[in-house]
């Protein structure tokens, strides 16, 4: 008897996904010519003193200094051809690679997706660094989307908190100059096709302003224009893809604003959009049970990628 789609959202990967949990997971490198050098002055890898790479008890990553994707592949006999390009929350500061990682590789998994899990840079980097890692991703799956089993017009981002700041970050400056580093890839398109934005930190002005995330990315005086460059409700234009939004009135972390001006611009712009608020929980809510109508968010998240048809299996 198949599990209830409901249970899928609360069990890990581990136990969804046994083969992949006992092999080697595939890890590709994002810059496997050399990882772009540190341009912000201020941040550590300007100064060659980033420090080994750390993880954490729960999961959590810090000072990245080797980009990577990690490739999920679908629990399901019949793979749809979609793809997600995950970005884990954590303020820049570090990757919740597990909470906003991993479970949700799970999950996208039932779904008949192939998930690549993104480690990016941090602040020990900073701007433009994690800009140019989430859009090598898009197109190093892209350009290698045959070999993925993927649809190249079927990819997409996923992001939590800063993660979803990052992933609207690619689908607003897909084609910014700070995105390229002068590689062949950058010929290869980096626009995502869809995007589902979980408690998103957006703006970097004013009240609604996660402060930690702002701090880390852009550093300690960011100039009114680069705040302004980061702000992506301010960046949103007709070419932004589809986007699903979630976020819950008791987030007083990043609070409902940054979603709230986001999904304001995206109807200005006349781009496709849905905004869920729920009224339970607060930030970094993952995927855990117990939180009323906030811990369904998942599965209303199926039904936009359903009726966006991008869970029916893709014409070849």
């Amino acid at each position: 008897m198949p599990l209830p789609r409901r249970l899928f959202s609360l069990m890990p990967l581990t136990a969804l996904l046994p083969d992949i949990a006992t092999a080697t997971p595939t890890v590709l490198p994002l810059w496997p010519e050399g990882v772009p050098p540190a341009t912000r002055p201020d941040a550590p890898a300007a100064r060659g003193d980033i420090g080994p790479e750390q993880v954490d008890a729960g999961g959590g990553i810090r000072h990245v200094s080797v980009p990577t994707l990690t490739v999920v592949p679908p629990a399901v006999d019949r793979p749809n051809g979609t793809a997600v390009i995950v970005c884990p929350g954590g303020g820049y500061s570090y990757l919740s690679m597990n909470r906003e990682g991993t479970q949700y590789a799970a999950w996208l998994s039932t779904l008949g997706i192939t998930t690549f899990l993104l480690k990016s840079r941090l602040q020990d980097w900073g701007h433009p660094a994690p800009l140019q890692d989430v859009l090598r991703a898009l197109r190093l799956v892209r350009s290698r989307a045959v070999e993925f089993g993927v649809d190249p017009q079927r990819i997409g981002v996923l992001g939590s908190s800063a993660g979803g700041h990052l992933a609207a970050s690619a689908s607003t400056l897909f084609d910014h100059p700070d995105g390229r580093t002068g590689a062949a890839l950058d010929t290869t398109s980096a626009r995502p096709d869809f995007a589902v934005l979980v408690y998103p930190v957006i703006t970097m002005t004013g009240p609604a302003t996660h402060a930690g995330s702002r701090r880390a990315l852009l550093g300690d005086s960011p100039s009114p224009a680069l705040q302004a460059l980061m702000s992506l409700d301010q960046q949103v234009s007709p070419a932004t893809p589809p986007t699903l939004l979630v976020h819950t009135q008791g987030d007083k972390s990043v609070p409902a604003q940054n979603s709230l001006l986001y999904f304001d611009a995206l109807t200005r712009a006349g781009v496709p959009a849905e905004l869920y608020v729920f009224e339970q929980g607060g930030h970094g809510i993952g995927m855990r049970d117990g939180l009323g109508n906030a811990s369904a968010w998942p599965r209303r998240a199926e039904e936009w990628l359903r009726q966006r048809g991008l869970l029916a299996a893709a014409l070849r």
